[in-house]
């Protein structure tokens, strides 16, 4: 399985974005798909992650009721709404995938198959 992120860009504070992670190359039945992110100067971070077969979610605390997470089998994508956009959640967005069941689920050493980051700017 093959992930390719998409959908970062420029938005002004307050604003909204929706990233896209496609899976090609397989299927994501049997993997929870996550999203990490990494500021300039920090450590990449968990955000946010959805159990392709089932829906279990969790979101970290410091993006909760500002995103949301899900899935479209159809498209075989995983999206991430992120509404109220700060400053802070300026970073190069990562998804990722994993089969960790959920007590580590946070944990990126857990991660194996990852997409390419797309940039996240909130600047006015």
């Amino acid at each position: 399985v093959q992930l390719q992120a998409s959908g970062g860009g420029l938005v002004q504070p307050g604003g909204s974005l929706r990233l896209s992670c496609a899976a090609s190359g397989g299927t994501l039945n049997s993997y929870k798909v996550g999203w990490f992110r990494q500021a300039p100067g920090k450590e990449r971070e968990f955000v946010s992650v959805i159990q392709w077969s089932g829906g279990g979610i969790r979101y970290a605390d410091s993006v909760k009721g500002r995103v949301t997470i899900s899935r479209d089998f159809a498209k075989n994508t995983v999206f991430l709404q992120m509404n109220s956009l700060k400053p802070e959640d300026t970073a190069v967005y990562y998804c990722a995938a994993t089969r960790v069941v959920w007590g580590s689920i946070e944990n990126q050493e857990y991660y194996g198959i990852w997409g390419q980051g797309t940039l996240v700017t909130v600047s006015s």
